[in-house]
């Protein structure tokens, strides 16, 4: 067929519409992007990669952006079991940074692919910062460093320098194995409120200083740190 792609990479067996559900279509999504690229994702080529007809997808999932939407959900969920494992077993608040950065970057780099999808997405809210953005990962974030001790101000402060850290050095990381950072499209952004995010406490009551824009202030501690850094390598430190 002319895309090129039909039965590349197809499971070893072809499912029958009746076998499909849909975390077999998701966890093959995942494999297809993969293997391919979040740009050669369509519903005819997944179709063609379980060896069913495409319509036959649209019984599990609306469309290709809730398609997508599921496929972020699966690196979102890999995080999380990190982050409830830790909130379970609670360490000191610096372990705790660096395990969940560990994880993030061991999901970034375990499909590569997917993950300029995480940072590019809609968030539950438009202040929810890239790739922390899913609304689960940052509730389980604020609540952890809240019960570290952290007031809701410095929590928040900490989500944001963290953040910044994981989504520049990720994409670069990712980039340069080749991985395409740009957008893969431009979804309508979507600004729910405070009203549904009942379910996530921490975030809702923490939205004005979550909704606080301190970019130039963060900017310029980034670039005095990166200067200090550099200036102790040139002195051997």
């Amino acid at each position: 067929m002319a895309d090129g792609l039909t039965g590349a990479g197809r499971p070893g067996t072809a499912a029958s519409p009746r076998q499909l559900t849909r975390g077999r279509v998701v966890q093959a999504a995942v494999e297809f992007v993969d293997k391919h690229g979040m740009r050669e994702l369509t519903m005819r080529r997944l179709g063609a990669y379980l060896g069913v007809d495409p319509m036959a997808i649209y019984r599990h999932v609306p469309g290709r952006d809730a398609l997508l939407d599921a496929v972020v959900g699966v690196v979102v969920d890999d995080v999380l079991e990190v982050m409830r494992r830790e909130e379970a077993e609670p360490g000191t608040w610096d372990a705790y940074l660096e395990r969940l950065a560990h994880a993030v970057r061991g999901a970034a780099l375990a499909h590569p692919q997917v993950f300029p999808l995480v940072a590019t997405r809609p968030p539950a809210a438009p202040w929810l910062r890239p790739p922390l953005r899913s609304v689960r990962w940052v509730e389980l974030f604020l609540r952890t460093l809240r019960g570290a001790g952290f007031s809701g101000r410095q929590a928040v402060a900490a989500y944001r320098a963290f953040t910044s850290f994981l989504l520049g050095h990720l994409l670069l990381e990712v980039s340069a194995i080749g991985v395409d950072t740009s957008p893969v499209d431009e979804p309508a952004p979507t600004d729910p409120g405070v009203g549904d995010l009942a379910g996530f406490p921490t975030v809702a009551g923490l939205q004005a200083e979550l909704t606080e824009d301190h970019s130039a202030a963060e900017f310029q501690r980034a670039l005095d740190d990166l200067v200090a850094h550099v200036a102790a390598m040139r002195t051997g430190a």
